[in-house]
């Protein structure tokens, strides 16, 4: 069993994270619980930033808050040094009562509200990414409206198609992001936004697609966004000073999964920046990066409790846990797979084949499939690797099952860093109008 980060097992034959061991957390916090290796998450966001120092390039590392957004998580960072990229008015909201530095935030997209534009502007963000026409319009309107002048990127769908999942592949020319290189798109944006008074292009984005194990996407992308840019100089005489590649880059979830290292990517990356525009005779573009899976996808464990066991005699026994699709549900969105061990049982030998299945009302609600595991009992831990990306982030309340808390660990230390919901928090926002309210007593029960 491959563990990750900080993970080991103790002298106890317990699973430990960041000097804690995780029988004592589900005891102080409950299950399921998400469990963040602080100080790997620290590893990753340092060993990006060295690997770009190394290559003697102007660039910048910014998180991409989708992966795991908590106001903790934003203060990380920015301890660290990265920028962050935002999606949402409550994904920047988050950073901002963190106390995140507003110039550091970029803005991304498809649909951007003219209330989450507000918001961002009022709050002074360092760029927009703009992703299609109607937001080169609504931008310049409201930017006006403020006497405000401000950053933007153009994002370019390069027509490169990462090897992944459909779902998460974002680069090719049939997406509902950015502006299409081929059909002159993206040409017709440098056109209307260099002609608005409020918006001050600095250069491109593009971002070919998610779990990434190899560079020859990046390769591809930077070579055609280098001619496009060098078109645009060409034809309408300005020069870009940055080139934001996205982020993608792959992590192992499983141990028929190969990712690259992050310095590896990283070469490859500023290799093919320095050989295109050396090429081109263009000046080197600051270098723009936004990884968020590779960051914090391996820092993350999922606790469980065993609840259930069902056996299909010669078929499989079914092992139920305490969570399922609400705390992750990547496993029913695109097959996503993981791997896991008893953390109560660590050391044991692993002699049983079981399927591990959720709680939920779905028979899709399934977490792993055929997993080897010691013999599994009602109350053992189980957990699950890998999941601080996409899971907190995508978490739901179906079936009325409130989102897990999370903690940091890091030297021997647990911080409570999201409570978990309770069940007055998922009733809090419910209203029920008078008219359904007649013969309910205070109990709240009818007479």
């Amino acid at each position: 069993m491959h563990l990750h980060g900080t993970s080991r097992i103790n002298e106890r034959g317990h699973l430990e994270i960041g000097g804690v061991d995780t029988v004592e957390l589900v005891r102080r916090f409950g299950t399921p619980l998400y469990v963040m290796d602080e100080a790997y998450i620290r590893q990753q966001c340092r060993l990006y930033v060295k690997s770009f120092q190394a290559s003697g390039l102007p660039f910048q590392v910014a998180y991409a808050s989708k992966a795991f957004s908590t106001m903790a998580m934003c203060r990380l960072v920015h301890e660290e040094g990265l920028a962050l990229d935002v999606v949402s008015a409550g994904e920047l909201y988050t950073a901002l009562k963190a106390g995140f530095p507003a110039e550091k935030i970029h803005f991304h997209g498809n649909n951007k509200t003219p209330a989450e534009i507000e918001l961002a502007l009022e709050a002074g963000i360092g760029s927009f990414v703009i992703d299609n026409f109607t937001e080169i319009d609504l931008l310049n309107a409201l930017a006006q409206e403020k006497g405000l002048q401000v950053n933007v990127l153009i994002r370019v769908t390069p027509g490169v198609e990462a090897h992944t999942h459909e779902y998460i592949q974002t680069g090719q020319v049939d997406s509902k992001f950015g502006f299409d290189l081929a059909s002159g798109q993206a040409m017709e944006a440098v056109r209307r936004i260099l002609d608005k008074p409020a918006l001050q292009l600095k250069g491109f984005h593009c971002h070919i697609g998610s779990q990434i194990f190899d560079v020859r996407g990046f390769e591809a992308a930077v070579e055609r966004m280098g001619q496009f840019m060098h078109d645009v100089r060409r034809q309408l005489g300005y020069t870009a000073r940055v080139l934001n590649m996205g982020g993608g880059f792959g992590i192992r979830y499983t141990e028929e999964d190969m990712p690259l290292p992050i310095p590896v990517y990283v070469e490859a990356l500023t290799k093919a920046v320095k050989s295109t525009f050396d090429a081109l005779a263009y000046p080197y573009p600051e270098i723009h990066v936004e990884p968020g899976r590779s960051i914090v996808g391996e820092a993350g464990t999922t606790l469980y409790t065993v609840g259930t066991m069902k056996t299909v005699p010669g078929v499989r026994t079914y092992v139920a846990v305490d969570g399922g699709m609400t705390d992750n549900p990547r496993p029913a969105l695109y097959q996503a797979r993981y791997e896991a061990m008893l953390a109560n049982k660590a050391a044991a030998e692993r002699t049983d084949v079981v399927s591990v299945a959720g709680k939920c009302c779905e028979s899709g609600d399934m977490l792993i499939w055929d997993v080897r595991l010691p013999k599994v009992e009602v109350g053992d831990i189980l957990a699950v690797f890998c999941t601080g990306a996409y899971n907190y982030s995508m978490a739901s309340n179906y079936n009325r099952i409130g989102r897990p808390a999370v903690v940091f660990v890091k030297d021997g230390q647990a911080d409570l860093v999201v409570e978990r919901e309770s069940l007055d928090d998922l009733i809090r926002l419910d209203r029920i109008p008078a008219r359904l309210m007649a013969g309910v007593t205070s109990a709240g029960c009818s007479q």
